[in-house]
């Protein structure tokens, strides 16, 4: 049975993410099976996922997934480069899955492998040093060094689901994992675009949902969705205050222990400087940007200061395959890797007591963010929840909507 390997948000799961799912079992064949590995409860944007992860898996085996790993927080919230690699490596880690499956804006693999293999040379770390020391951001100097290299053929990385499909590329030659890939072509509007022809980005969808647009937001998920979400939602803004609290009690050397502070870029003390005048979020990541940071960089270093994530404390890898969901053909897939796989399995947090060492680790860290996520809840759950779950199940396997 061939088996492919999804890495998602799914914040929410929306009728694009159905496409792409059912786009790849049809290529899988009848007996193909989908693992994703999906980001938990806070996203590689730098800000809460809209709702519990348990509550997304549950959305994305209705929607066509077979069983739903989580990608830890370590990985999660980092750059698009450590984001790729710790999925893929889970994904290769399975035992089971053989193929993978993203979304692009191409939907071809010829151009992708030609930009991942241009960014894996030494000319390309040659071309880009010069462009960053003139105070470029690391986006805009990628693509600009890599089109110096490789011509149009680098256009596609000022694309998000194309960059983020380069760097699934790189991650697969980085780890040498045996994986195939396939890319689907992505439908509708762009990656912050509006709706177009029944499908809408999830960046789209999330500020219908906060305008309080729900059913204009449920119209472009899958039928029975919106009430799955429910009403109360995570918002960052329920806790800025506590973000920002914790921003102000940081010094320079605090803000060059995050990961990707770039120290050595100065951004440190300018961080500190922020966090003292700023009176919101918003005004934290205006006051500290420059050319040469992106919003995204400083929303990532904001919530990893939140979580208390220090480069010094990150693992190198995932310690454990962490499962949040399951279906009756996930169940089999789940069998199989208990023979193959290269890292535990853990269904039950007490799986990972027992173990101890990296895998507990990794799962008290998982505790520690999922307590912080409750804050951002209309009403604030009692901490201790992470230890409380076991994977979501859902009987029947999802019907084609395409």
């Amino acid at each position: 049975m061939s088996t492919a390997g999804v890495v998602a948000e799914y914040n929410p799961f929306h009728r694009g993410h159905a496409w792409h799912l059912e786009r790849t079992r049809a290529a899988l064949g009848p007996e193909g099976a989908v693992v994703c590995v999906m980001s938990g409860h806070w996203t590689q944007g730098g800000r809460c996922a809209l709702a519990d992860k348990w509550t997304r898996a549950a959305l994305a085996l209705e929607g066509g997934a077979d069983l739903v790993l989580e990608l830890p927080v370590a990985w999660a919230t980092a750059s698009a480069e450590r984001f790729a690699r710790g999925a893929v490596e889970l994904l290769a880690a399975t035992g089971v899955v053989d193929t993978l499956s993203f979304g692009s804006e191409a939907g071809d693999l010829a151009p992708l492998s030609r930009a991942a293999a241009c960014l894996d040379s030494p000319d390309y770390a040659r071309a880009l040093s010069p462009l960053l020391r003139a105070g470029l951001s690391f986006p805009a100097a990628r693509q600009q060094a890599a089109r110096a290299l490789i011509g149009p053929a680098a256009d596609c990385l000022g694309q998000p689901n194309n960059s983020l499909g380069v760097e699934y590329l790189r991650a697969v030659a980085a780890l040498g994992a045996t994986l195939g890939a396939m890319t689907v072509p992505r439908r509708g509007a762009g990656h912050h675009g509006g709706e177009e022809g029944g499908f809408a980005s999830a960046t789209h969808i999330r500020a219908l949902l906060a305008a309080g647009e729900r059913e204009e937001a449920g119209r472009l998920l899958l039928p029975g969705a919106l009430e799955t979400l429910g009403e109360d939602l995570a918002d960052m803004a329920r806790c800025q205050r506590a973000v920002l609290a914790r921003l102000r009690c940081m010094t320079a050397d605090d803000f060059a222990a995050l990961p990707d502070a770039g120290a050595a870029e100065g951004l440190p003390r300018r961080l500190e400087a922020a966090a003292r005048r700023a009176v919101s979020l918003e005004e934290f990541y205006a006051l500290a940007k420059t050319r040469r940071y992106t919003h995204a960089r400083l929303r990532r270093l904001a919530v990893r200061a939140f979580l208390g994530l220090e480069a010094a404390d990150l693992p190198e890898r995932p310690a454990c395959l962490r499962v949040l969901g399951v279906n009756e053909r996930g169940r089999g897939l789940l069998a199989r890797m208990r023979e193959r796989a290269a890292l535990p399995v853990i269904t039950k947090p007490a799986h990972a007591r027992a173990l101890g060492g990296a895998v507990l680790a990794q799962l008290e860290l998982e505790a520690r963010a999922t307590d912080l996520f409750a804050l951002c809840l209309p009403r604030v759950r009692p901490g201790g929840e992470e230890w409380l779950h076991g994977p979501v199940v859902v009987e029947k396997e999802a019907a084609p909507l395409f």
